[in-house]
């Protein structure tokens, strides 16, 4: 009986050095430049392959054509998604990271910064810039609750939902 558990005990401890260690990706701080419209120096043009190199902590990704969602890299619990398909990049409110232009920021201190908007409406703002085109939203308070960088113009805009 002692040798029948001892074989036993041998055989499941055996099994366990088999178990492979995996790590989690570790990203970098997240650092928004909006004027630039960049995030940690990549683009509203940047692929996903490029995207998961370079923050390889995402929450999700979406192919092309996988699901009702636009395809991009997402990082939900960092606020920060990249829509790869339609090229931009949104930055929403629970964003964790630096800012050139910092969420919660009132909507009458952008105008020294960013001049006049292209279009405006009550709940947001859209500025023509070298990149394309920004889009700033705003909550009740008029403060800066989102932010929207694309390559695209304001005329061209295609946005997720």
């Amino acid at each position: 009986m002692k040798n029948f558990l001892l074989s036993l005990l041998i055989l499941f401890s055996g099994t366990a050095c088999f178990a492979q260690l995996k790590t989690t990706p570790v990203c970098p701080p997240f650092s928004v430049d909006v004027l630039g419209g960049t995030v940690n120096k990549l683009n509203p043009r940047s692929t996903s392959g490029e995207v998961e190199k370079t923050l390889p902590c995402f929450s999700e990704r979406v192919q092309p054509g996988d699901s009702a969602k636009c395809a991009g890299v997402y990082y939900g619990e960092q606020g920060v998604y990249f829509y790869t398909e339609r090229n931009y990049i949104e930055v929403r409110s629970n964003f964790k990271g630096k800012s050139s232009i910092a969420l919660g920021t009132p909507r009458s201190a952008l105008f020294s910064v960013l001049g006049n908007p292209k279009l405006k409406d009550p709940s947001w703002e859209a500025y023509q810039t070298e990149y394309g085109t920004l889009v700033l939203y705003f909550d009740k308070e008029n403060k800066l609750n989102k932010i929207q960088m694309s390559t695209r113009s304001t005329e061209t805009l295609k946005l997720c939902d």
